[in-house]
């Protein structure tokens, strides 16, 4: 049955694949369920294209291409300030590398042999999570979401996602910024792998294999995470693990 237009899913998707077949076929049914897709055949060019374009919804991302590799048109997004989530499409093989595509900022992996009613239903899950943390919809914690959160030594502006430690900025991306933020706001607190996973992917999105997968994702993001304050106060040790659990924000004053 078709959808009306108002229950169509909507959203700016960005594909970045060498494999003209596949990036073509994937953009028209794209299209067809009602996204805005566009396509580049290599990095460079997409990367001159967002540039000088406004930041899509999303971006999906083959992790080998000749020239220049996903991986390498990641890390030059990212140091662009180019905070869109970027998602890997990816073979099979290719999972052996999915830590160093988190810890460089991805959301996460896709494989190309899965259905495109798979892709679309976790793309949709992926837009509808970032998409709802921006609303009123999905403020972290009860109630209006807060503009500026100050906890012992660290600052955080929810209006702009900046971190400040002791003043000094800390270069999150976006995904990095909101599981900082549900930590500080629940300091103290023991958060479970899920909460955090659900964070990146929306509630019930699910990647790997059970508890093991999502455990694996959350604990790239916090290696990452920790890595970037540590780059400011190598002293940094305030994101606790509790083995088995999750982790929390230690020290409750903050300090």
């Amino acid at each position: 049955m078709d959808l009306s237009p108002r229950d169509r899913p909507s959203g700016e998707i960005v594909i970045v694949d060498d494999d003209g077949m596949f990036r073509e076929s994937l953009i028209q049914n794209l299209s067809d369920a009602g996204y805005v897709a566009i396509g580049f055949e290599d990095g460079p060019t997409a990367l001159n294209h967002l540039a000088q374009a406004n930041v899509p919804d999303i971006i999906l991302l083959d992790w080998k291409m000749p020239g220049m590799t996903g991986i390498e048109v990641l890390r030059q997004l990212r140091s662009q300030r180019i905070e869109a989530p970027v998602v890997f499409l990816t073979v099979l093989s290719d999972q052996i590398y999915e830590e160093a595509g988190l810890l460089g900022g991805a959301v996460d992996f896709i494989e190309k042999s899965r259905s495109f009613q798979i892709l679309s239903r976790r793309v949709e899950l992926i837009l509808n999570g970032y998409k709802g943390r921006n609303g009123q919809k999905a403020a972290v914690g009860p109630g209006a979401r807060q503009t500026v959160i100050k906890h012992g030594q660290i600052l955080l502006r929810c209006d702009v996602n900046r971190a400040f430690w002791k003043d000094e900025k800390i270069d999150l991306t976006l995904t990095e910024f909101r599981i900082v933020e549900y930590l500080v706001k629940r300091a103290g607190q023991d958060i479970r792998y899920r909460e955090l996973y659900d964070i990146v992917h929306g509630v019930g999105f699910a990647a790997g294999e059970g508890e093991i997968g999502f455990r694996a994702n959350v604990r790239a993001f916090i290696k990452r995470i920790r890595q970037k304050f540590r780059d400011v106060d190598p002293t940094f040790e305030h994101i606790e693990n509790y083995p088995g659990f999750g982790y929390r924000w230690g020290d409750a004053d903050g300090k």
